[in-house]
C-alpha cells in the first residue's frame, strides 16, 4: 500500500514554523493547536510530526513510541481544555481519510470538538 505525503500541505508548513498557530500542547512526536475556524467553543487539532497521510497510514507505519505519544497527547489535551467527561460534558474526536471521508489536508490530524453539543454524528438520508 502506497501513501504519498505532500510536504507542502498546511500542517507540514505549520510544523516547519512557516505558518503560525496557537499551540495548546507540543511533545516530541506531535503538535496540538487551536483550529483557525472553530466549529465549537473548543476545537483543537492534533497532528503527528511525522509524514503520515491519514490514520491507517499512521497505525501501520508509525513507531510504537509515536503511536503512544499521539494517543496520550489526545488524552492530555482533552483534560487540559476541560472537556473530559469527568470534568466537562464530553467531546467528539474526528479524523477524516480520503475522498469519501472528506479529508481536506493530506496529513493525519484529529479534531477534538467540545464545549457544546455537536449533534448526531451522521444523519441518515
Amino acid at each position: 500500500m502506497a501513501y504519498e505525503y505532500d510536504d507542502q500541505n498546511i500542517f507540514a508548513k505549520i510544523l516547519r514554523a512557516e505558518i503560525p498557530n496557537t499551540t495548546v500542547m507540543e511533545t516530541e512526536h506531535c503538535l496540538a493547536f487551536r483550529d483557525i475556524n472553530p466549529l465549537l467553543p473548543e476545537h483543537i487539532l492534533i497532528i503527528p510530526k511525522g509524514p503520515y497521510v491519514n490514520y491507517d497510514h499512521f497505525a501501520l507505519l508509525a513507531t510504537d513510541t509515536e503511536i503512544v505519544d499521539f494517543t496520550r497527547t489526545i488524552g492530555k489535551v482533552c483534560d487540559a481544555i476541560g472537556v473530559s467527561p469527568d470534568q466537562g460534558n464530553g467531546y467528539r474526536i474526528i479524523s477524516n481519510a480520503g475522498e469519501h471521508g472528506i479529508q481536506e489536508v493530506p496529513h493525519l490530524h484529529v479534531h477534538i470538538l467540545g464545549g457544546a453539543s455537536s449533534g448526531r454524528m451522521i444523519q441518515r438520508s
